[in-house]
């Protein structure tokens, strides 16, 4: 609930703190001395639009500040405490907003900034204002719907089928994604196919471009390596007259060093020679000349290079190249296999989805008829006699359900009934709201409820109505109504009194005495007189024996 409302240079507004108890406060004042100066401070911690005009003369920044109460446990105080805004024991909840002389705003929830976005998002939960001109949370098809659930206790089942939904479009999504893929990808498919199909063929080794190149040099100079090979060995056999001067030399009867060292080196030298002719031989052996085997490693290097030359890759990168086709081909065929994974997984997400949501459609169904009978009561007490809401059930498939919820109205037996919007006069969508409301709240807990003139174009008995059906409404939510009904007035439990001090808007609590003064100027105007200020006690009095 609304604890307390503090204002700072907003429009005629200097200095105002005010404070709220629970149940039904009831707000009046002469007209123009200044009650929409209260709706218009709540409406920008609301996340109304901000303008220059709104801050005081003079001053470089209007400030408005709001501390409710929170529930702990409720959807905004779980959303508080995941955000860090708020700690899990703690339940009040300070907004601000403030605008400077130039038009921008920041808002701020417990000191901590936040986007305007998100304090909409919050405030929502903490507080309704309904007003004569503006009916947009009640004429919305989503607050509509979250309503009929509440009353049908379907909330529970609503969020189910809100998640079956979520799941099942989710693979629905993706499955398009998937097919997309895979049409654009066929093609594509069956060239990696046929490319896959060529290296297969070919079957090019790893290492094997080298070993085939280095043989078809050796083959295509076969012949002159031979030739050369031939020299060689005539030349390492012209050796005799070294050796024997090895042999000549080991004759010499001497042991100096220097002869010694030079008498192992030319040894080891003539050594080295005769390794070197073994060698030689050994490869004169593997060089063959084969003009059939050169043809055939021609051939294959061919193969291998016009397979290189097509796909532009250098013919060494080949192997690399065929492990990424066969990679790309293999994911392919993979997101096929995932595709008919989601397809089969897909009808049963789909059979979930419409199993809850038919249930929720007939709980729907079979409360629509109560809430509709409810509401009806509360329309006619109100004083629409001829009035009567219908619950309209439009298909409409998606996260809520299989139907889209509309409330419509009739508020005279000779027409039709269509939505609230269009239907009912100002008063009457006031009043109209007022018993949906009234019938929302027996099932959930409704912000504050703000009312701007609720009892507008109504008097007598069915204002002193108005009155008890809001101190009724305010034995489970707070209500501030701004009012011109003395019967409404004197119904509530609080009771505040806009004024003006020159220039000056200021608001006051009134205690017993000031209050009959203000129901005998509501009830007579200027002309206040001892009958007004009994007759004001007289409502007083039988307000209080209502209780």
């Amino acid at each position: 609930m609304l604890n307390q409302l503090t204002i700072r240079n907003y429009v005629l507004v200097d200095h105002l703190d005010i404070c709220f108890a629970p149940g039904l406060t009831g707000i009046t004042g002469e007209s123009g001395a200044g009650k929409s100066i209260l709706l218009g401070a709540l409406g920008l911690l609301l996340g109304d639009r901000a303008r220059a005009d709104s801050v005081g003369p003079g001053a470089e920044k209007a400030d408005i500040c709001a501390e409710f109460a929170l529930r702990p446990g409720s959807a905004l105080h779980t959303q508080l405490c995941a955000d860090e805004l708020i700690e899990s024991d703690d339940d009040l909840c300070l907004v601000r907003r403030v605008i400077s002389s130039e038009g921008r705003s920041r808002a701020f929830i417990n000191n901590v900034p936040v986007t305007l976005g998100y304090l909409k998002e919050a405030t929502e939960h903490l507080v309704d204002i309904q007003d004569q001109n503006q009916h947009q949370r009640l004429t919305d098809r989503v607050v509509q719907r979250d309503m009929l659930d509440e009353f049908a206790e379907a909330k529970a089942l609503a969020a189910e089928v809100a998640r079956h939904w979520s799941v099942w479009q989710t693979s629905v999504q993706k499955i398009e994604r998937l097919r997309q893929l895979a049409t654009s990808q066929e093609d594509r498919k069956n060239l990696l196919s046929y490319q896959l199909e060529e290296f297969a063929a070919l079957n090019v080794a790893q290492r094997e471009l080298g070993t085939l190149e280095a043989e078809h040099k050796r083959l295509a100079q076969a012949q002159s390596i031979l030739g050369q090979l031939s020299q060689v060995q005539t030349n390492l056999e012209q050796l005799d007259s070294l050796r024997h001067t090895a042999k000549l030399i080991e004759t010499i009867d001497d042991s100096h060093s220097a002869l010694q060292a030079g008498v192992e080196t030319l040894n080891s030298a003539l050594s080295l020679i005769d390794d070197a002719a073994r060698d030689l031989r050994h490869y004169e052996d593997q060089v063959v000349v084969d003009p059939q085997t050169l043809a055939d490693t021609e051939a294959r290097l061919e193969q291998i290079y016009e397979l290189a030359r097509k796909h532009k890759v250098q013919p060494e990168r080949l192997s690399e190249h065929a492990l990424m086709l066969q990679e790309e081909f293999n994911a392919i065929n993979s997101d096929r296999t995932a595709l008919q994974q989601l397809e089969a997984d897909e009808d049963g997400q789909r059979a979930a989805y419409l199993g809850h949501a038919q249930k929720l459609s007939a709980l729907r169904q079979k409360k629509a008829k109560a809430f509709s009978q409810a509401i009806d009561q509360n329309i006619h007490a109100l004083g629409i006699k001829e009035g009567a809401l219908s619950v309209v059930f439009h298909e409409q498939q998606g996260e809520f359900g299989l139907e889209q919820v509309e409330f419509h109205v009739r508020t005279n037996q000779r027409f039709e009934p269509g939505p609230l919007s269009r239907i009912a006069s100002g008063g009457e969508q006031t009043r109209i709201n007022l018993a949906i409301q009234i019938v929302a709240a027996e099932r959930s807990e409704l912000p504050c409820l703000i009312l701007d003139e609720a009892d507008v174009g109504v008097g007598g008995t069915t204002a002193d109505t108005v009155g008890r059906i809001l101190r009724e409404l305010a034995q489970r939510t707070q209500v501030i109504c701004v009012t011109h009904a003395p019967q409404v007035a004197a119904r509530s439990h609080n009771h505040m009194c806009v004024v003006k001090n020159g220039a000056q808007t200021d608001i006051q609590a009134l205690g017993d005495e000031q209050r009959v003064e203000e129901l005998a100027r509501m009830l007579a105007g200027a002309d206040v007189t001892s009958k007004t200020r009994d007759y004001a006690k007289t409502l007083l009095s039988e307000a209080s024996r209502a209780k």
